[in-house]
């Protein structure tokens, strides 16, 4: 029987980040104002982590359950290029990412807070629960992030990978000296 890869192995394998919306890029909440338009918080250490990960050669994409505008503005504004909303069931979204990115599910790191999270997290190389996740996610998880969700832990998710592949540059200029 083989040994289970280490946190440091799995990273080293990621080309592709695969995130949740609600509850991972955000704490969770839905508003609505008195419109009916829905309002989102994201936090700005995700999007800058989210353009590090992007300048560093990397792809990214979004697994989302709930439809809305504001998600594809903000995958524009930091670099995600595949944006998946409407997904009830999950895992049949993230087989079909998959399959488009022509990668094994060993490169991929996948990062929930709930339920519907659970397929593709258990068919990635590195399961990710932010720290407020679901109990059933985070006893599936490699990984259980220190901050919640929608409060930086995107951030600490691609940091973690970028360092451990020797792609994290701490300066402003970013990987490999690209600018922001």
């Amino acid at each position: 029987m083989s040994e289970a890869p280490s946190l440091r192995e799995r990273c080293l394998a990621i080309e592709l980040l695969v995130v949740d919306v609600d509850g991972v890029l955000t704490e969770g909440g839905i508003v609505y104002g008195s419109t009916g338009l829905e309002l989102k918080r994201f936090h700005v250490r995700d999007g800058f982590a989210l353009r590090r990960w992007r300048q560093a050669g990397k792809q990214a994409a979004v697994i989302t359950g709930r439809s809305s505008p504001i998600v594809e503005l903000r995958a524009q504004e930091v670099g995600i290029e595949s944006v998946i909303q409407g997904a009830a069931e999950k895992g049949p979204a993230y087989r079909h990412l998959l399959a488009q990115a022509g990668l094994a599910p060993r490169q991929i790191c996948y990062i929930g807070d709930d339920l519907p999270d659970l397929p593709a997290l258990r068919d990635c190389g590195l399961a990710v629960a932010v720290a407020d996740a679901a109990a059933a996610v985070r006893a599936a998880a490699h990984y259980v992030t220190r901050n919640p969700g929608g409060r930086a832990a995107v951030r600490e998710v691609v940091e973690l990978i970028l360092r451990c592949q020797g792609l994290w540059q701490p300066s402003a200029d970013g990987p490999r000296g690209a600018s922001l």
